[in-house]
């Protein structure tokens, strides 16, 4: 039976402005060791806020983050920047999350320094292995980030996050901002990593394709909620939650003659200062009822694992429609 690496339950976030914006509101999900899932929904429904909490760089409101049996919400200062040795994070911005006065040799050694890791020759060596694992010469440790590309700032963006050996990676949207065929080559680099030193990943994303390249299983969000998730091929077959299907119909296809359904949203996301009552989709899903505007469906799953948060499903034995 494949380890539990982390389990996240009734994770919330809070932000107090004039209205309280509930940004993340309640979200539970579990991690195996050596799986990827992947995380997607719209702008602004509270994936990336998910993955920063579960760093730590932003703290939860309400629940818990156990990481290899240690609750991350009760850990002091000390002890989360200990623990950050094993859990690291890629950033989506691969320039602004590079620091421009630093050399690379600097920026992937800074984690070794700060977790005083090995002597100042070995972590030199280390560096240059590094760059040599995620596809960059070994020479180019003296120059700096301005003097790469996009694909190359981001692949030195992984170096640094495995410089510490780490067992969990939270990649937040790490190809968005890449073209198309350097995407192909970060997710094909990711893909290798993971088999070759057993990593653990979470990936957030917001392109539907990406993330059916990468991941296990993945889950949909929607207004800090999630209201889907299933195994990889199982969601994407046979999505069940109106909000996936729209968001599957709305993937473009390369290929004229195919006909396919489309679900249209009308509508703007609510806003998570104001949710509406009941179930949050209800606003914009074309298969809304009555109930659905004041009565918050409950989650179901069946026997595949398939997880759905949705009022066509709270009266049947079995999700399958």
């Amino acid at each position: 039976m494949t380890e539990t690496i982390l389990e996240v339950t009734n994770l919330k976030k809070y932000f107090n402005h004039k209205h309280v914006v509930k940004a993340v509101d309640g979200v539970s999900f579990t991690l195996k060791k050596g799986e990827t899932l992947g995380i997607v929904g719209e702008s602004g429904c509270g994936k990336s806020t998910t993955g920063r909490m579960l760093m730590r760089l932003i703290d939860a409101t309400e629940g818990s983050i156990v990481f290899q049996g240690k609750n991350l919400v009760d850990l002091s200062i000390k002890q989360m920047r200990a623990m950050r040795k094993d859990v690291q994070m890629i950033f989506q911005d691969p320039y602004a999350s590079l620091n421009p006065r630093h050399t690379i040799e600097r920026i992937i050694e800074e984690p070794m320094i700060v977790h005083k890791m090995g002597n100042k020759i070995e972590r030199k060596e280390r560096v240059r292995e590094l760059l040599e694992i995620v596809g960059l010469s070994s020479d180019y440790a003296k120059r700096y980030p301005h003097q790469f590309s996009g694909g190359q700032r981001q692949r030195i963006g992984i170096a640094r996050a495995l410089a510490v050996r780490p067992k969990l990676i939270i990649a937040d949207e790490p190809v968005s901002a890449l073209d198309v065929s350097v995407q192909a080559q970060v997710l094909n680099l990711l893909d290798d990593l993971q088999k070759k030193f057993e990593l653990t990943y979470l990936f957030i994303a917001h392109d539907l394709s990406v993330v059916r390249h990468i991941s296990n299983r993945v889950a949909v969000m929607y207004l800090g909620r999630i209201v889907e998730l299933a195994n990889r091929d199982d969601l994407y077959d046979h999505p069940k939650h109106p909000y996936t299907k729209a968001l599957l119909s709305s993937v473009p296809i390369p290929a004229p003659d195919f006909e396919k359904e489309e679900t249209e949203l009308k509508g703007d996301i609510p806003s998570p200062s104001n949710p509406p009552t009941g179930c949050p989709f209800h606003t914009r899903c074309p298969l809304v009822m009555e109930k659905c505007k004041t009565k918050v469906p409950q989650a179901r799953q069946n026997s595949n694992g398939h997880y759905v948060v949705c009022h066509l499903y709270n009266d049947k034995e079995d999700m399958a429609i």
